[in-house]
């Protein structure tokens, strides 16, 4: 599937922004938006790093924004990443959608993220906007949750459930899409966050395995 093939169902801007950079979708990209990305379905995407996990997010959220459906949230776990991802969004989305990130004080509603379409922040300060009852909230349309397996970490894991779970029943029409290389229980995610699951083996570089003694690596 090339790009050119969705060039109807997605935003001009958004076909004229990535039409750049982007000619032929790769194969996570492709089932994704078969199994109803533009279309607002809850989707859990597993599929190996560099392959194309964010770009999915990016059509998903855009495509909201520049239907002016609302607001997109982007969860990731740690501040650097949250860094990484304002760079890039806003570099490639500047003259299209704006773009701010939220990391800092957790005490504080943080009103003037009012004026921004995508909010790039982590589970922790997410929780926090919650619970000061930020008036915003309510325009959220999209929600992405980077490294989604981290439901699985005995620090992050608990604050990260129990923010799904809080948002699911604020916002029970918003759209949900977890990213992730690795997990282990893959369907019964899914089935958790009531999403399609995205599987795909595919990646730019071959991985391959071995075994380093004495700078030598002896592959297998």
């Amino acid at each position: 599937m090339n790009l050119i093939d969705i060039k109807k169902q997605i935003p001009e801007k958004l076909f004229e922004i990535l039409s750049k950079d982007i000619e032929e979708l790769r194969p996570a990209q492709q089932k994704a938006i078969k199994s109803g990305l533009l279309e607002g379905e809850n989707l859990l995407v597993c599929t190996p790093t560099a392959s194309g996990k964010t770009l999915i997010a990016e059509l998903a959220m855009l495509n909201k924004i520049l239907h002016h459906e609302g607001k997109a949230i982007y969860i990731v776990p740690l501040k650097s990443l949250a860094t990484e991802k304002y760079n890039d969004f806003k570099k490639r989305y500047e003259a299209t959608a704006k773009v701010a990130i939220a990391i800092g004080d957790l005490d504080s509603a943080d009103p003037y993220l009012e004026k921004y379409d995508i909010i790039i922040c982590t589970s922790e300060k997410l929780d926090s906007l919650i619970r000061h009852h930020t008036p915003w909230l309510g325009k959220v349309k999209i929600i992405v949750i980077d490294e989604i397996h981290l439901l699985n970490d005995a620090r992050r894991g608990p604050t990260l459930e129990i923010l799904i779970t809080l948002l699911r029943k604020l916002l029970p029409k918003v759209q949900i899409l977890g990213l992730s290389a690795t997990i282990g229980n893959e369907k019964e995610l899914a089935e958790w966050l009531d999403a399609k699951l995205v599987e795909d083996g595919w990646r730019p570089v071959k991985l391959e395995k071995g075994i380093c003694f004495e700078n030598k690596i002896e592959f297998y």
